[in-house]
């Protein structure tokens, strides 16, 4: 064997094998051998488990290995050998040539021999084979020859990972390479963990690139991503194909330090370099770039000593957003032109399909893989998509994952105000746990903090509570019900699907807020039977009579003998324990006996007052209601009156003047516009609140606040007219928490009931609604009054709430 240095290339005598420790799969049973062969025939690819030997011949060799002859029997065969036995013997007319150095390459993965022509590995495959039995095992690459010289030339040992079928480019890497390539999930959990995880670890990467550069006159391969690069500027690719770009008149650091700039929005170059990376930046339209560098050119010609010769000068992107890190903000990516790629499919490599929908999308592994690492994973690690341009979804809402996919585009989300809002919101969040997209979900977080209301709090629940990243919804989610307990129990049906854990922790809140006691024992029963209408527990001990308690409550039984002591037995009347005494359920429910026993002898021995017991059975909630209940009109059982004794602490005076309620009207206070007259308890000859205008329309109304830290559940209000003939016909009551959205209590069309002068009036307020704590309370005209001279006047002269007070 001869090494002429000379003509820079390896030449191997007939019968000799080359051995070099550096042509060696970084994987055992994995690699490829890039290399380029002048011969008349028999070009001999030898892999073993071993370094062999100069002389080594495959023919002699006992241990296993694998052997590719190209040009066999006089260049026109080619041959696989295991073992020293062919196993592959087809026409190949021409492989080899004496005339000029040929191009090949061949890979091993796992048993899977291909071999191929070309200047560019993994491209013209010419045959491959499959060994039913393979050797994992071999790593060390052998050039040899048969009976003629041969010479070698550009050798390279290429690295396969996992999804090597897919990502046929791999090359070695060079002093500017800084990472070696693999697998994704090595990526993610050595390197930076996903709060890092970004468009600089695609950065001259092998993993899912689609075209490549060849730079220099070494003819460096250095990967890239068509999507990437259009959206950056105006590459000359086309839709199609492979996707190489030439550029034998640049050297290698430009373009490193032009691919740097694009990936990861900065870059550093030395001075004499930069007018060639302008020059780089302009062919290609990469303007932030060009533009970055004509300024530091520009300040390096008015003083030459702003720069320390040696040294780099530093290129950055200067985001809009300096402070935000998400993809594609902080990166010379231009957001639009991503979006119409995007849109119109371009260099897309892959279908989406979800199932009963079919083809949904056209996009781009290496946008879905910046997002969300079980895609990363799905594309890089072996998994079928890894082969294939297709990913089949099931059980993903369509709309939910347009909206996601264009998150991952623009890094912004966009998701309509409408109908189905908290549904699609719910859809989303659950959509971007599963396929891990942190920010999308941490966005769709935010806006359920926001929104969610207590119509919404079981919904939500049933979706946040197995996302152990949604545990502070969970816990927003179960105050909020404790807070508005009756509402959410009588509302709907939708809290008896939640789980034990769920209603249990709601049961043990210590936020618990109810107007009776009756109630949460009412919601335990109906949670315990999965009950279909609402319904107490008088009609559950009916239906006790006739089933028995393991067929009633079925498998929640032993939670509900858990959550019954949580009741406070001894805080219900004592009228109501003796009637339990006497029911079914107290018969065949040996705790419901034993709490109900235990509440009757308390009440009934006086041996302490709730509060003193050291068990919290006998302790009153500390955000319990109080029943201010309505007796009749002008009583003094209301609200407002209630805020006059500084809630039951001194004799009464005007609670406005005292500054414990605030009463506003829709015009400005004057002689007969008092907010303290409705409050007074004195009648008044005239007064009223005028219109004024908003949103187009005239308005009129009286409002009135309890206060910041006070809330009332009302189910009933009263009105006193004052001394005009301006009788109210359409109006409605309403309540709000901020005074600003607000909620209708009872609504009013055509109502005669006020029909005489200083008349009082009182109306109930029924049905779920009146069970939501309030703040604020209006009346608010929908129409004229009887009166057509002062038809939007609202003219009343005392107002007064009633229900559960806090």
């Amino acid at each position: 064997m001869a090494e002429k240095k000379e003509k820079k290339f390896l030449t191997v005598a007939p019968f000799e094998c080359a051995w070099r420790k550096d042509l060696k799969f970084r994987e055992a049973g994995r690699g490829c051998v890039a290399f380029e062969a002048f011969a008349h025939n028999d070009v001999t690819v030898v892999f073993r488990e071993n370094v062999g030997s100069q002389h080594y011949h495959y023919k002699r060799d006992n241990s296993p290995h694998y052997t590719v002859i190209i040009g066999s029997n006089r260049n026109r065969r080619l041959k696989i050998e295991v073992n020293g036995k062919t196993v592959v013997d087809v026409a190949g007319v021409g492989l080899c040539c004496s005339s000029a150095f040929q191009s090949y390459w061949i890979s091993i993965y796992d048993g899977l021999i291909s071999i191929g022509k070309g200047r560019y590995p993994f491209q013209n495959l010419v045959f491959q084979w499959l060994d039913s039995s393979p050797n994992c095992s071999v790593r060390y690459v052998g050039l040899s020859s048969w009976d003629k010289h041969v010479g070698y030339r550009n050798v390279n040992v290429l690295p396969l990972t996992q999804n090597h079928i897919m990502l046929w480019k791999h090359v070695d890497c060079d002093k500017y390479e800084e990472e070696e390539d693999g697998d994704v999930e090595m990526m993610i959990d050595e390197r930076t963990g996903y709060e890092k995880w970004g468009l600089e670890n695609f950065f001259e990467s092998w993993e899912l690139s689609d075209m490549f550069f060849i730079v220099g006159t070494e003819e460096k391969l250095v990967p890239a991503h068509k999507v990437i690069l259009q959206a950056s500027g105006n590459f000359p690719l086309s839709l199609t194909g492979e996707g190489i770009v030439q550029l034998q008149e640049v050297i290698y650091p430009i373009l490193h330090a032009l691919l740097q700039f694009i990936y990861t929005g900065r870059t550093q170059i030395s001075e004499p370099l930069l007018g060639p990376l302008w020059a780089l930046s302009s062919q290609f339209q990469v303007m932030p770039l060009v533009k970055q560098c004509e300024e530091t050119m520009e300040r390096f010609k008015l003083n030459k000593k702003l720069f320390d010769l040696g040294k780099n000068v530093e290129l950055s992107y200067p985001s809009s957003r300096p402070h935000c890190t998400v993809f594609p903000f902080g990166l010379p990516i231009n957001s639009q032109r991503l979006k119409q790629l995007a849109s119109n499919c371009e260099y897309a490599d892959v279908n989406i399909y979800v199932e009963s929908h079919g083809l949904v999308a056209q996009s781009h592994k290496i946008i879905l893989s910046l997002w969300s690492v079980p895609f990363a994973k799905m594309f890089t690690n072996g998994m079928s998509e890894s082969y294939s341009s297709d990913v089949h979804l099931r059980d993903v809402s369509l709309k939910a994952f347009k909206i996601m996919l264009e998150f991952m585009y623009s890094g912004e989300l966009n998701i309509e105000d409408s109908l189905d809002f908290g549904s699609l919101l719910l859809q989303l969040l659950i959509l971007s746990d599963q396929f891990g997209v942190t920010l999308l979900h941490q966005e769709c977080c935010k806006l359920l903090l926001e929104c969610f209301s207590e119509d919404s709090v079981c919904p939500i629940l049933q979706v946040v509570t197995p996302i152990s990243s949604c545990k502070l919804i969970e816990e927003t989610c179960e105050r909020k019900f404790a807070l508005h307990f009756d509402y959410c129990t009588t509302a709907s049906l939708d809290f008896v699907f939640l789980d034990e854990a769920t209603f249990s922790s709601i049961i043990r809140h210590p936020d618990l807020t109810v107007t009776s006691e009756e109630r949460v024992l009412n919601a335990i029963l109906m949670w315990g039977m999965k009950a279909k209408e609402l319904c107490g527990w008088e009609e559950m001990d009916e239906l006790i009579i006739k089933l028995t308690p393991e067929l009633v409550f079925e498998e929640r039984l032993q939670s509900v003998n858990y959550l019954l002591p949580f009741v406070r037995f001894p805080l219900l009347p004592h009228a109501l324990l003796k009637k339990m005494e006497n029911s079914c359920l107290n018969r065949q429910i040996p705790i419901f006996d034993n709490l109900v026993k235990e509440a009757i002898i308390f009440i009934e021995s006086g041996l302490a007052v709730p509060g003193s017991n050291q068990s919290v059975r006998f302790q009153h909630r500390r955000s319990s209601f109080k029943e201010l209940q309505y007796i009749c009109d002008g009583d003094s059982n209301g609200v407002l009156y209630f805020a006059g004794t500084s809630y039951g602490e001194h004799p009464w005076v005007n609670p406005v003047l005292a500054k414990r309620i605030n009463i506003t009207a829709s015009s400005p206070i004057s002689r007969y516009t008092d907010p303290k007259a409705l409050a007074s308890r004195t009648y008044q000859g005239l007064s009223f609140a005028g219109p004024r205008m908003e949103d187009g329309h005239n308005c009129t109304w009286w409002m009135v606040d309890i206060g910041q830290d006070h809330q009332l559940m009302c189910n009933y209000y009263t009105l006193r007219m004052d001394g005009s003939r301006a009788y109210i016909r359409y109006w409605n009551f309403q309540g709000s928490m901020d005074g600003k959205s607000w909620t209708n209590l009872r609504v009013h069309e055509n109502d005669q009931t006020m029909c005489k002068h200083g008349q009082f009036a009182s109306w109930a307020v029924i049905g779920p609604n009146a069970l939501r704590p309030f703040r604020f309370f209006r009346v608010v005209l929908m129409g004229p009054t009887a009166d057509a001279a002062n038809s939007w006047n609202f003219c009343i002269c005392f107002l007064e709430l009633y229900g559960y007070f806090h």
